[in-house]
C-alpha cells in the first residue's frame, strides 16, 4: 500500500509540474509572432526604460512581479530589477512577516489581489507562513510583450573601497557577479568593471555596467570617476532623495561631477567621456514619504528593436538622453557641421530653457586644495574623500536657449558640449523642493588624440 500511495503521490506531483510548464508556455505565448502579423519596423524609435530597481530580493518593499507590472502599466519599455548582490534565481521563501514588515500589513494582500491565489505560493501558518518570491524566468511572462515591455536581467554590485560604498549596475547579465573591491575607489571600479566585461567576453552578450549615485555619501569624487577609465556610463540622476543629487556648499552637483571628470579624462587621461543614465533607484512602492519611489528618472533609448542587445548597444553607443520628465522629440548631433540639435516634445503649460554646457581647450583641470584651517573638526570630516576644488569654467554654460528649440554650433575651441533642458513643470513626484522637470543629453563634439601607426 505504501509503495502505491507513493507512486500515487509522484504521478501527482508530475501532473502538477506539467500543469505550471504548461501555464508558463500559454502565458508566453502572448509575445510571440502570429503568421499574420506584420514584421516590425525597422525604423529607430525611442524606448523608455529604468535600469535601477529594487525588490523584495534584496531591500525594496514589494514583490518583483508586482513592481514589473507598476512599469509596464505606465508606459515603459524595458525594465532592469537590479537587486544588491544577486539575479532573482532559483527558489526562494520568505517569512510572510518579514515581507509585511518592510512593505506593510497589506503587501500580500495586495498582491493576491493583483495576480490571485492561483499565482500566489503560500505555505506554512501563523509565525511559519512563508510566501515565494518568483524567480525572473517564472514572473517576466506575466508583463513582457514583444514590442511593448521587456524585462532585462540586472544586479547592483555593491562594494566597499576606502571605507565608502562602491555601487555599479551591471544590466543584462547571465550569472550575479560577487564585489571585488580593491586599495582605492578607483581600482574597485575597474575591478568590477573588469569582471563585467569578462562575463560578457565569456557568455558572448551584450552587458551594460553604469556607476550608481557617485554623490551617496559623497563617496565617488569627480578625480575617482575620472581615473576609473574602463567606466563609460554613469547616473547624472537618482531618484533616491537621500543620494545628495545637488551637492552641498562643500561638494559638487553630480552635473558638476559629470563635467569635471569628461574634462579630467579629455584634457589628461585622452579617455573618452562618460555618458550619463537617469535611474529611480526605487526601494518603495506603497506612497512613504521621503523615501525612494518609483517613476522619478528614467533613460530614453533610440534603437530599431526592443531587445536587451539593442538597447545595450544603442546606449554604450550613447544614443540616449536622459529625462525626470521632459520628452524629447529630437536629439542628434551632425559631425559635418558640427551642431547639436534638441527639440523638445512640448507639454501644454510648460515653458522650456536649453542650456548648452561644456569646457573649452585650455582650462585648467587640476583642482584646488580646500582650506581646511578654518573648519571645524566636524566640516572637516563632512568633507570625506572630496579634497579639491575645481575652476568655475569646467562646465560652464556656453549658450542659453528659451524654447522648446535650440542648436548649438561648435566653434572648435569645446573639449565637449551637451544640452540640458528645464521645463517651468514641476515632476510628479519631485525627489526635493521646488525641482524641476529635465533632460539631459549626451556629450558630443569630444575628439581623442589619433594613434599614430
Amino acid at each position: 500500500m505504501a509503495d502505491i500511495l507513493s507512486r500515487n503521490n509522484k504521478r501527482q506531483s508530475w501532473v502538477l509540474a506539467l500543469a505550471g510548464i504548461l501555464g508558463l508556455i500559454g502565458l508566453c505565448s502572448t509575445g510571440r509572432i502570429s503568421a499574420d502579423e506584420p514584421a516590425a519596423s525597422t525604423s529607430p524609435r525611442w524606448w523608455k526604460g529604468n535600469l535601477h530597481t529594487h525588490t523584495f530580493w534584496s531591500d525594496g518593499n514589494d514583490f518583483p512581479d508586482m513592481v514589473s507590472a507598476w512599469y509596464q502599466e505606465r508606459g515603459y519599455n524595458f525594465l532592469g530589477l537590479s537587486d544588491h548582490n544577486v539575479l532573482s534565481q532559483g527558489i526562494r521563501w520568505d517569512k510572510e512577516s518579514k515581507l509585511t514588515k518592510k512593505g506593510g500589513a497589506d503587501v500580500i494582500s495586495k498582491y493576491l489581489a493583483k495576480f490571485g491565489p492561483a499565482w500566489v505560493e503560500r505555505r506554512g501558518e501563523g509565525d511559519e507562513a512563508e510566501v515565494r518570491l518568483k524567480p525572473l524566468d517564472e514572473y517576466r511572462c506575466l508583463v513582457e510583450e514583444r514590442g511593448k515591455f521587456l524585462m532585462i536581467p540586472s544586479e547592483e554590485i555593491s562594494d566597499k573601497a576606502e571605507g565608502v560604498p562602491v555601487h555599479i549596475n551591471a544590466t543584462n547579465l547571465k550569472d550575479p557577479i560577487a564585489p571585488l573591491s580593491g586599495a582605492t575607489v578607483s581600482e574597485a571600479i575597474n575591478n568590477n568593471l573588469r569582471a563585467v566585461h569578462d562575463q560578457a567576453e565569456r557568455a558572448g552578450r551584450e552587458i551594460l555596467a553604469h556607476l550608481n549615485h557617485p554623490n551617496y555619501h559623497y563617496a565617488v569624487t569627480a578625480h575617482d570617476l575620472a581615473h576609473a577609465v574602463l567606466e563609460k556610463h554613469f547616473e547624472i540622476h537618482n531618484g533616491h532623495p537621500g543620494v545628495n543629487q545637488k551637492g552641498d556648499h562643500h561638494h559638487p552637483s553630480m552635473e558638476k561631477v559629470w563635467d569635471i571628470a569628461n574634462t579630467i579624462r579629455l584634457v589628461e587621461l585622452k579617455a573618452p567621456p562618460l555618458f550619463g543614465v537617469a535611474t529611480d533607484d526605487s526601494h518603495d512602492y506603497h506612497g512613504k514619504s521621503g523615501s525612494s519611489h518609483p517613476g522619478r528618472g528614467w533613460v530614453m533609448v533610440r534603437a530599431t528593436h526592443l531587445t536587451p542587445e539593442h538597447i545595450v548597444k544603442a546606449l554604450k553607443a550613447g544614443d540616449s538622453y536622459s529625462s525626470t520628465g521632459v520628452t524629447l522629440r529630437d536629439v542628434r548631433y551632425e559631425k559635418s557641421s558640427k551642431t547639436l540639435r534638441v527639440e523638445v516634445e512640448p507639454e501644454a503649460g510648460a515653458t522650456y530653457s536649453v542650456q548648452f554646457i561644456g569646457s573649452l581647450k585650455g582650462v585648467e583641470t587640476a583642482g584646488t586644495p580646500i582650506d581646511t584651517s578654518k573648519l571645524s573638526p566636524a566640516e572637516i570630516k563632512e568633507l570625506g574623500r572630496h579634497k579639491h576644488k575645481y575652476s568655475d569654467k569646467i562646465g560652464e554654460v556656453l549658450k542659453t536657449v528659451e524654447g522648446p528649440t535650440a542648436e548649438y554650433t561648435l566653434a572648435g575651441n569645446e573639449l565637449y558640449v551637451r544640452a540640458v533642458v528645464t521645463s517651468s513643470l514641476l515632476p510628479v513626484d519631485p525627489s526635493w523642493e521646488d525641482q524641476k522637470q529635465q533632460a539631459w543629453t549626451q556629450p558630443v563634439g569630444w575628439e581623442l588624440p589619433q594613434v599614430k601607426k
